[in-house]
């Protein structure tokens, strides 16, 4: 049995920490927004992206559920997603005026909260086959919040949006999850890079951003949501034609 050094031990905990550090993310992200920085509230979104995307492969590598057995990293994962992925940009449209403001705006505002309170708690919440998707809609709504702020998005809209994505939280439709499906993961991943860059640009042009930067970045959607609906139909039919499960015998 392989003796775990201190050196091993401090560089999971170490992950630990850059996986945490989402959460003072979150907050700066909230403080932004209430300032009015909206721009700098997306910075900081970016910024939680490229760290939610590098931390799994980061943990996988150190090996940290060997080395720190004792604390459970994907429940921290799930916490400062939550707030990073949820919350912070919800209120991000709220105090931004992306939402109409009246009763009916903060009831808008709720219904993600809540729809993603039952998506990061689910325990089928990623499927368990060699699909790895994320089922049900994933609570991308910093990527919402991305849309609706660079397109300028009218209330009327924006509240259509946040509807429609609540509800598919529920539908049960795989997303792929780009680090961990593996049908055409090397490309996913190369294209996730490439919309990270797309975003910056954008954000950099901001407000007139490139008409071809956005169509790069929607474009990026458009292979994401096309490749997810592609893999969730084969998987169903895999599903339907895999034989039945045989009793256990006495």
């Amino acid at each position: 049995m392989e003796t775990t050094t201190a050196w091993q031990r401090a560089g999971a905990a170490a992950v630990h920490v850059y996986t945490a550090s989402g959460a003072v993310l979150a907050l700066l992200i909230v403080l932004a927004a209430i300032d009015g920085d909206v721009e700098r509230a997306l910075w900081l979104g970016l910024v939680a992206l490229v760290v939610d995307g590098t931390d799994g492969m980061l943990a996988r590598r150190m090996r940290v559920k060997e080395r720190i057995p004792q604390f459970d990293g994907a429940r921290l994962d799930d916490i400062v997603d939550y707030l990073t992925y949820a919350f912070a940009p919800v209120l991000l449209l709220w105090t931004g005026g992306y939402l109409p403001d009246n009763g009916g705006g903060l009831a808008l505002a709720m219904l993600p909260l809540l729809a993603s309170t039952y998506q990061f708690c689910r325990i089928d919440a990623k499927s368990d086959d060699h699909y790895f998707f994320f089922l049900g809609f994933p609570s991308y709504w910093n990527v919402v919040a991305f849309y609706v702020v660079v397109l300028d998005l009218p209330p009327a809209v924006v509240g259509a949006i946040l509807l429609v994505c609540s509800a598919l939280v529920f539908v049960p439709i795989g997303y792929v999850y780009p680090s961990r499906t593996v049908t055409l993961r090397p490309l996913t991943l190369a294209l996730t890079a490439v919309w990270l860059v797309a975003y910056a640009v954008v954000l950099l042009q901001s407000p007139d951003p490139s008409p071809a930067w956005l169509a790069v970045s929607v474009a990026y959607l458009v292979y994401y949501v096309g490749l997810s609906l592609h893999l969730s139909l084969r998987r169903r039919s895999a599903l339907r034609m895999a034989p039945p499960a045989q009793p256990a015998s006495r």
